[in-house]
């Protein structure tokens, strides 16, 4: 009798397993306060809503949305909202962890929080987008507000959405209240309290980064060849501005192409494309299309994961043969993903820094709202790219410090921070 051996597939490694690792990796090495690790390890509470929403055709759909909160020792929490099929509520435990960390490296007076809504919203008309919107907006209640839990746009939202929560939330108060309550949600259009440069910050923030990056090594951005996964928000404007460094981009890929082009490709004629598209990159005629599988083997300078987590894994990071990664998604390198590259000498410049640019424009957004002032886009980039280069400058210094990489430099910053606090606070009772 013959017996056959059946080798069992991998196990992909969810987002949270790479943050809880992350964390004890980095509390291991600076050797955390215990008491502190047992609070940064646990989140302070977990929202799960269902709720009803009347869609066009007549019918009702129950939705489920999420909040987590994880830490606000610092602020008030903070963090975006996404609408995708995939979010569940580790996920979102993930990204509200991350959130924490993120701002505490940036210095920002803010915790930790992330959400959204478990749906694919190019499934809904407009109008079934707003009501969902609103209807979640209702059902969070007062788990959210301007100085509790500061929402922002994420993956599949945007500044409408940002709008649309504002208005219902400042409904639900008192009329003498209505404008006091704008800075619910950052990430709003202009009219409607938003900050000027808010939409870029995130790209611009990656930029940013890189510029820090090449400094440190003495190299020249311009004529750098880069690639691109996932062209939303984020993956556009980074494009954007590395265009305007003299950069090349030579690839891009989204959920419904993956397309390359050694000459270059002109992220404002993609962008033009995608919009007329329905966000989708698919059908665009200045590149040509390539095997999905083949895009993080292409040869380039510059790796930007600006998509969604775990892309970067064991499988592929060994084709990764650029000088860097720069992490514009949350979570897009795992474990062993990071393993390989660390070993074949890829710097990684980590999402907590790397795409925190976001959440600094979110933050003087609030600012703005508070002080009912009004800010030009040219001293928000500055702001944005002098509170980068400051974190970047204390990621370097603890690295030589500990003598670790720049991912666990980076959470020892901000998990100094927040061990500062609790010790100088400490406690209550």
């Amino acid at each position: 009798m013959t017996t056959t051996t059946v080798e069992k597939a991998p196990r992909k490694q969810g987002m949270y397993e790479v943050v809880m690792e992350q964390f004890a990796h980095a509390a291991d090495i600076m050797d955390l306060d215990p008491g502190v690790r047992k609070i940064l390890a646990k989140t302070n509470s977990e929202i799960v809503v269902h709720f009803p929403v009347r869609l066009d055709n007549g019918k009702i759909e129950v939705f489920t949305g999420y909040r987590v909160q994880h830490n606000n020792a610092l602020g008030p929490y903070k963090g975006g909202l996404r609408y995708h099929p995939t979010l569940d509520i580790d996920a979102a435990r993930a990204l509200a962890i991350w959130m924490t960390w993120k701002t505490s490296l940036a210095g920002l007076p803010y915790g930790g929080a992330k959400g959204g809504v478990e749906i694919d919203p190019k499934q809904y008309s407009q109008g079934e987008l707003e009501r969902i919107t609103r209807r979640f907006t209702y059902a969070l209640g007062d788990n959210i507000g301007p100085d509790l839990d500061i929402p922002a746009p994420d993956v599949n939202t945007n500044a409408q959405i940002m709008a649309w929560i504002a208005d219902t939330f400042s409904s639900t108060k008192s009329p003498s209240t209505r404008f006091a309550n704008l800075h619910v949600v950052t990430g709003k259009p202009l009219g409607a309290g938003g900050l000027e440069g808010r939409d870029r910050a995130t790209g611009f923030g990656v930029v940013a980064n890189l510029k820090t990056w090449a400094k440190i090594h003495k190299h020249d951005l311009k004529g750098m060849r880069f690639i691109v996964q996932g062209f939303g928000n984020v993956g556009y404007w980074t494009a954007h501005f590395l265009l305007k460094e003299g950069a090349i981009l030579i690839a891009v890929q989204d959920a419904t192409a993956t397309l390359h082009d050694e000459k270059g490709i002109d992220p404002e004629a993609l962008l033009e494309h995608s919009d007329a598209n329905g966000r989708n990159i698919k059908g665009f005629k200045g590149a040509k299309e390539m095997e999905p599988k083949d895009f993080f083997a292409l040869p380039c300078d510059i790796v930007v994961p600006a998509a969604l987590g775990n892309q970067i894994t064991g499988e592929n990071a060994g084709g990764i043969k650029a000088k860097v990664v720069a992490e514009g998604a949350n979570g897009p390198t795992n474990t062993a993903g990071e393993e390989i590259l660390r070993k074949n000498k890829v710097d990684i410049i980590p999402d907590i820094l790397c795409n925190s640019g976001g959440v600094i424009g979110s933050y003087y957004e609030w600012l703005q709202n508070k002080r009912s002032e009004i800010w030009k886009i040219e001293e928000v980039l500055k702001m944005i790219h002098d509170k980068i280069d400051t974190s970047f400058t204390q990621v370097i210094a603890t690295s030589a410090e500990f003598k670790v990489d720049w991912r666990t430099s980076a959470y020892i910053v901000a998990l100094r921070r927040l061990e500062k606090t609790y010790k100088e606070r400490g406690i209550f009772p």
